[in-house]
């Protein structure tokens, strides 16, 4: 039975076949694939139908030429020091990375600070959305966004007035949870180490904490923002038994601040208990290791996708945002039970 006309294997048709069979130059099938927008419509038909024919689907591309969708997003870093890496973010990105997968998305990390460069990434159609952490008070690239009218979501709250597009933990319940966690060992003069001009998520933590104590009928410390400012609590006539800290990084300045004055940090009756934030791996290879609360960042990543991609396919965006609990690990480094791992929701009673 003599065989019908040859069609090419998937994926081995080159981009000069597609050209020709199309009756145009290579530049214009990369840009039918890469910017459908420069294209003439009838150019970007006759492409299509090429790319159709041959079999030639790179990349997802002929997916792209008819929805017009890239199904990439793009994740606006954080500005931050290479040399001094923000290690909460490495674990979002993976995260995030996982999350877009799954929904046959990619993620493209690209740090466009300025505005300008926020318009020629959105004009170029390089992604089909946006995803934006660090949030801040009046954070210019939120108004940004929302003016260029761009699928957004971001990773930290928005205030009001603004887009409520955001994902975020419920900080102050977990600083809450902190604070019953060493009252109940106990504790009842406890310091805090926060940073000076907090941003909002660390000056939610604070306020978390202040407000459980005086709930708790605690005599708190003065905040502090600095190593000398603790160990000046430390050599005071009501020195605190035990620290909270504002995140893992400010934690590890509580040990050495102990260290310096002679004590110990640990579980035993003379010893200083000290508390971190977001749980980062150095937790628990520290001696001891350190109780910190642990951020769902898996779930946070699934959230910020699920709320993006209805906003690209032309759905409403979210009206409110979305606060999700923390968990508490307890270690070492707050006298915790000897009797097995414990896990507190934020938010929830301490038993």
């Amino acid at each position: 039975m003599p065989e019908g006309p040859h069609r090419p294997q998937r994926g081995a048709t080159t981009i000069e076949e597609v050209a020709r069979a199309a009756g145009v130059s290579r530049q214009t099938v990369s840009n039918a694939i890469n910017a459908p927008h420069r294209v003439r419509p009838q150019t970007l038909e006759r492409v299509t139908a090429a790319i159709r024919e041959l079999g030639y689907q790179p990349d997802q591309s002929a997916r792209s030429l008819r929805s017009g969708a890239r199904r990439v997003l793009g994740y606006l870093a954080p500005v931050g020091d290479p040399l001094d890496p923000n290690p909460l973010m490495a674990g979002f990105l993976e995260a995030l990375v996982d999350a877009a997968g799954a929904e046959g998305q990619r993620v493209l990390l690209c740090r466009p600070a300025p505005s300008a460069a926020i318009d020629e990434l959105v004009a170029s159609r390089q992604v089909d959305g946006l995803v934006v952490a660090d949030v801040l008070e009046r954070d210019p690239r939120i108004a940004h966004l929302a003016g260029l009218g761009v699928p957004f979501v971001s990773f930290g709250r928005t205030g009001p007035g603004e887009p409520q597009h955001w994902v975020d933990i419920a900080n102050e319940a977990a600083m809450s949870t902190v604070v019953r966690h060493l009252a109940a060992q106990g504790h009842r003069r406890i310091g805090y180490l926060g940073v000076p001009s907090a941003p909002p998520w660390m000056a939610a933590r604070q306020a978390g904490f202040l407000a459980e104590a005086h709930r708790l009928g605690l005599s708190p410390a003065p905040p502090a923002s600095t190593v000398p400012a603790v160990r000046a609590l430390l050599r005071g006539p009501d020195r605190p038994t035990a620290f909270a800290a504002g995140n893992d990084l400010l934690a590890l300045d509580v040990y050495e601040a102990v260290r310096a004055e002679g004590l110990t940090v640990g579980p035993t009756a003379t010893a200083i208990a000290v508390t971190g934030f977001h749980d980062t791996p150095l937790s628990r290879h520290l001696h001891p290791p350190l109780t910190s609360v642990r951020l769902p960042l898996r779930a946070i990543a699934t959230a910020l996708i699920a709320r993006l991609l209805p906003q690209i396919r032309g759905e409403a965006p979210p009206t409110t945002g979305l606060e999700l609990p923390t968990d508490l690990i307890p270690r070492a480094s707050s006298a915790a039970p000897q009797a097995g791992p414990e896990r507190h929701r934020a938010g929830a009673p301490f038993g």
